[in-house]
């Protein structure tokens, strides 16, 4: 039974990094970008865990928060670049 909510979870979120992209593309102005780029990382850390879960392995774990750390930095940086012009002052 829980593999059937691991599945059907990991089509969600699939689905859901999908959007995102498409609103990253489409995007109608620079803040929408940033945000959809955002949320993709949030996406993408989600499918990893889900991934760790469903080989039942730890290591994805790692790789998870890294990709936590450096989806944070890019988005405060974009976030910096779009309101100053600049990212380092």
């Amino acid at each position: 039974m829980i593999t059937i909510a691991l599945y059907i979870t990991l089509a969600m979120v699939v689905l859901a990094a999908l959007l995102n992209v498409y609103r990253l593309i489409r995007g109608p102005d620079a803040p929408d970008r940033v945000l959809a780029l955002d949320t993709l990382y949030i996406n993408a850390i989600a499918l990893i865990i889900l991934l760790g879960l469903a080989l039942g392995t730890r290591l994805y774990l790692e790789a998870a928060l890294l990709i936590a750390v450096m989806g944070f930095v890019g988005t405060v940086a974009m976030a910096k670049y779009l309101k100053r012009g600049s990212v380092i002052e």
